[in-house]
């Protein structure tokens, strides 16, 4: 069951610097606090996790078994909300912004934050970043209306008139809750017992429900899918929609990792059906080529895909 109170941030960041630099006191100058400020951050999180997580010896302070443990999983968390400072801060500022960026919700989810944060420490003079989070039909007019200086997408169905390249491929899985009848199946289900299935899906003009439709379409006979159980906007709405078991839905592999790790949703095989598709940079045609920031971002992309 997830707790209702979150972790505070504040204390997993001082196990953090205290695991780094061997003492409270040096953790209370690094942080600017008070030693006992850090020493409270300490008791509430060993308070929180049931175990003594520092050792206090004249030698400085160590971290337990359990506080090792419990600064490893901090770090997961403190980078998680690093990436989520950087990606509002490109949401917020909207002022004075130097690169115009627009992408699908899977992207914009589990990537760009990781490139974002590259993208601004990776230069001397970083440049404010507008981005604009949507399906990729609409990224796709965006750029076209001169919205946006750069797109990534998710749809198979790039338009010839623009430029694009390709950063990666992305698998799509279908997905169902734990409790449904399918997590217990042993054999693989058919393609066309998927489509014949109501699914809980993106709306027209997301790229995941697009490749779906491309895979089915390209079988021989074609598959059409049936008509969707629920319609959402987010793929988080999916995830939980799913995770309660009422329908299956066909998901990116990037946005349900944790989902498998906690147990939430469960694989499901399916025969002869590649779900795979290109997650795309588009931009405009012209002869001036990429602003030279979103050239870089498109490197960073590029790199990190690797």
């Amino acid at each position: 069951m997830i707790r209702s109170d979150p972790p505070d941030l504040k204390s997993l960041q001082t196990l953090a610097v205290v695991a780094e630099l061997g003492s409270l006191t040096s953790a209370s100058t690094a942080l600017g606090v008070t030693q006992q400020a850090v020493s409270s951050r300490i008791r509430a999180l060993e308070v929180r996790t049931g175990s003594p997580l520092v050792t206090r010896s004249a030698r400085g302070s160590q971290l337990t078994e359990a506080g090792l443990l419990v600064a490893g999983w901090a770090k997961d968390v403190l980078d998680a909300a690093e990436r989520f400072e950087v990606a509002v801060a490109a949401l917020r500022d909207k002022s004075h912004s130097q690169l115009r960026v627009g992408a699908s919700l899977t992207i914009a989810e589990h990537l760009m934050p990781e490139w974002l944060i590259a993208f601004q420490t990776g230069s001397g003079n970083p440049a404010a970043v507008d981005l604009v989070v949507a399906n990729s039909r609409a990224v796709i007019e965006q750029l076209r209306a001169g919205a946006r200086d750069i797109g990534f997408i998710e749809t198979p169905d790039v338009p010839s008139d623009l430029e694009s390249r390709v950063i990666a491929f992305d698998e799509l899985v279908v997905v169902v809750g734990v409790n449904h009848p399918w997590a217990r199946r042993r054999r693989a289900l058919s393609a066309a017992e998927l489509a014949s299935t109501a699914l809980v899906v993106r709306e027209e003009g997301s790229g995941t429900r697009r490749t779906l439709e491309l895979a089915l379409d390209t079988l021989e006979p074609k598959i059409v899918l049936a008509a969707p159980a629920s319609i959402l906007p987010t793929t988080t709405a999916i995830r939980s929609t799913v995770a309660s078991g009422r329908a299956p839905a066909v998901l990116s592999s990037l946005a349900i990792r944790d989902d498998f790790t906690l147990g939430r949703l469960a694989r499901v095989r399916v025969a002869g059906l590649t779900l795979k598709r290109p997650l795309t940079a588009v931009w405009v045609r012209n002869s001036t080529g990429l602003p030279e920031n979103a050239e870089r971002l498109l490197s960073i992309a590029l790199t990190h895909a690797r």
